[in-house]
């Protein structure tokens, strides 16, 4: 029952986490639109959806996706088709066309990665405030 918990809770606080990443990406006017926070933490979960079910579908079929230079490609586009359909799903949230598509996924990755890498180091007690 812990364990379950635990992993409602592991999605709670991550769906939050993206939700504030698009909001903030969202209102820094890096190719994506969100009129508020809780557009942006529906679109959190629609993303994480629509990326689950992308990931099955590419598995299912046989392709998969290494890393290298031609991975991180095709995971900006893959992240870029999902931001793009997820716009036509979430009230709230326009994206501006293929390249504002493209933008907002490498700001997300890239503020996502931040974010990760800052909560690392603070759980592994080498920042602190």
């Amino acid at each position: 029952m812990e364990l379950i918990i635990g992993v409602l809770i592991g999605i709670v606080l991550a769906g939050l986490v993206s939700g504030v990443i698009i909001w903030i990406v969202g209102r820094l006017g890096l190719g994506l639109v969100v009129s508020g926070f809780p557009p942006a933490l529906l679109a959190a979960f629609v993303i994480a959806i629509l990326s689950g079910a992308i990931t099955w579908l590419l598995t299912t079929l046989g392709l998969t996706i290494d890393g290298g230079i031609m991975g991180g490609i095709i995971h900006l586009l893959i992240a870029a088709l999902v931001l793009f359909l997820s716009s036509r799903i979430v009230p709230g949230m326009m994206v501006q066309g293929p390249v504002g598509a493209l933008i907002a996924a490498l700001a997300i990755g890239a503020a996502g990665w931040l974010i990760n890498a800052l909560l690392s180091l603070f759980s592994a007690g080498q920042l602190t405030f």
